[in-house]
């Protein structure tokens, strides 16, 4: 009897295993949808206050209009392309101020926390500006510039340059003593020091500088573009607000938060793509 029985048993143990391998799934699954669900509720339950307060006369809805009907607006600027159009000028002045910020602020920063002569003759400058509200010299950078394109991006260069700028150094000078005495004791040249030390202990700062860029390049645009501008989410706002179109002001605002999320998110997968070697 044992023997006829035997033959089966590795199957039932593979069929046990099978049973196994695609249970673990579904319930890593349900766990992450939970984690999301906990994580989304803060947001659901704004949302549904949004839309349930002006209905319900706890707040006046021709200020405050109701979520759905901020959202209609949202889509009918979209459908009429008006909103394309200004979310592409946004984004192109903002994109170009950014890049910008990110190919002047590293290399100076990691200038300045490297090399204490630099850091020493360029501290008295940079303290002076670092304290000085960027939107306080809107009217300096369109005095000088004018109210077209250039004015904008160098705005927003401007404001993106010093959380990056600041991160840098910080992230530079943070570095472990030890591990970089311990790195010339094996020989490594100041170039291969740079390459495989600094830099790379350096990346969760700098990208931490870099996150706090990203918003800036939108935040400070908009106000750029309440001045002097044809197109823009910070046009259509104050354009809006200026008509009393209500809704199409929220739907900007919408708009905005919207992208900064989705500009934060990748922003933090590319800080995950270069921080590998920190979780290997």
């Amino acid at each position: 009897m044992a023997d006829t029985l035997t033959p089966h048993a590795p199957a039932r143990a593979a069929q046990a295993r099978s049973y196994g391998d695609t249970g673990r799934p579904p319930r890593r699954a349900a766990g992450r949808l939970g984690t999301a669900a906990k994580r989304s509720l803060a947001v659901v339950l704004l949302l549904a206050l949004w839309e349930a307060l002006p209905r319900t006369g706890v707040v006046d809805r021709v200020f405050l209009p109701p979520l759905s009907e901020d959202l209609a607006a949202g889509y009918d600027l979209l459908r009429g392309g008006e909103l394309l159009d200004h979310v592409g000028a946004s984004l192109g002045r903002s994109l170009a101020g950014f890049a910008l910020a990110i190919a002047a602020a590293i290399p100076l920063g990691l200038l300045i926390g490297w090399y204490k002569p630099v850091a020493d003759f360029l501290s008295p400058v940079l303290e002076l500006f670092r304290n000085t509200s960027p939107v306080a010299l809107l009217p300096v950078f369109t005095l000088i510039l004018g109210i077209g394109e250039t004015s904008k991006i160098a705005f927003v260069f401007y404001a993106c340059s010093w959380p990056i700028l600041l991160n840098t150094v910080s992230g530079v000078k943070t570095v472990d003593a030890l591990l970089v005495k311990s790195a010339r004791s094996m020989g490594l040249s100041p170039v291969r020091l740079f390459q495989k030390v600094l830099f790379p202990a350096a990346v969760p700062a700098i990208f931490t500088g870099v996150r706090l860029a990203g918003a800036y390049s939108i935040l400070v645009l908009l106000f750029a573009e309440m001045v002097g501008a044809k197109a823009g989410l910070g046009y259509l706002i104050n354009a809006a607000q200026s008509n009393f179109r209500i809704q199409d002001m929220y739907a900007g605002i919408i708009t905005i938060s919207l992208i900064g999320l989705l500009f934060n998110q990748l922003l933090v997968l590319l800080e995950r793509r270069f921080s590998t070697w920190r979780t290997t």
